[in-house]
């Protein structure tokens, strides 16, 4: 299966601070930004994205100007948080970082979705997938996807604000 996975653009929201499912509005860049989306990322025959703002918008933008109507999949909405949603990084008491890093995958430190819940979640929503489908997303939901398709880089790899990667085969 051959998926294209693009990050959305800029959110409004101050650097440092930890949001997932939090519905964000988009920076000022977001014209500029989507110019470049448009003259880079590939046609695809279906486009699907998260329920948030700063995926829907550009998935909408995306419609318009390349065809296929977006679908919103619920699937594929950022990682809860839970009480970390908006508190800077650097707020978060290091006790709790320090158990989310010792159980990668299981903890849940925050009261939100573990690591391993997300995998899953975006697991599920690949089997219902197909090829030449656009998936607009967020960073967390890419990374689950990367190491369920088995991409070499997993959990490390990185995609910029308004970047893609391919996926599949």
């Amino acid at each position: 299966m051959a998926l294209t996975f693009l990050r959305h653009t800029t959110p409004d929201v101050a650097k440092g601070v930890c949001y997932g499912r939090t519905d964000l509005g988009l920076a000022d860049s977001f014209d500029e930004e989507l110019k470049q989306v448009l003259d880079t990322v590939p046609k695809a025959s279906r486009i699907v994205t998260s329920p948030l703002t700063r995926c829907r918008r550009l998935a909408e933008r995306l419609s318009q100007a390349h065809g296929p109507k977006a679908e919103v999949l619920v699937g594929l909405t950022e990682m809860d948080f839970g009480r970390w949603e908006m508190v800077p990084w650097s707020d978060i008491p290091r006790n709790e970082l320090d158990i989310w890093a010792a159980d990668f995958m299981g903890a849940r430190p925050h009261g939100g979705e573990s690591v391993g819940m997300l995998r899953d979640r975006v697991a599920e929503v690949l089997d219902g997938l197909s090829d030449d489908t656009l998936v607009v997303t967020h960073s967390g939901v890419i990374r689950a996807a990367a190491v369920v398709c088995g991409h070499p880089d997993g959990w490390e790899i990185d995609v910029r604000f308004g970047g893609y990667v391919k996926m599949g085969a």
